[in-house]
């Protein structure tokens, strides 16, 4: 298993769960943490998030900039 077919099985995992938390399917529960971080249980979740991260600067933002920019796509379907 290479490593980034290892990465994208993860985001797959991840993206099911925010599924089955009744959020979008096409979005990771960190970029919708940050997405909804002024929600009150949003923004505690976020805070928890980005200190499992704790070796990546902002875990939850980069997360959402990465969802905005399709980096999860397809390499052909992301803008150019």
């Amino acid at each position: 298993m290479t490593r980034n077919y290892g990465h994208q099985l993860l985001i797959a995992l991840d993206q099911l769960g925010n599924a089955l938390i009744a959020g979008w399917a096409d979005e990771t529960i960190s970029a919708r943490a940050w997405r909804s971080r002024t929600k009150p249980r949003w923004g505690a979740a976020r805070i928890a998030i980005d200190a499992m991260f704790f070796w990546q600067d902002e875990h939850c933002k980069q997360a959402h900039a990465s969802e905005i920019a399709r980096l999860h796509s397809a390499p052909g379907d992301r803008p150019q």
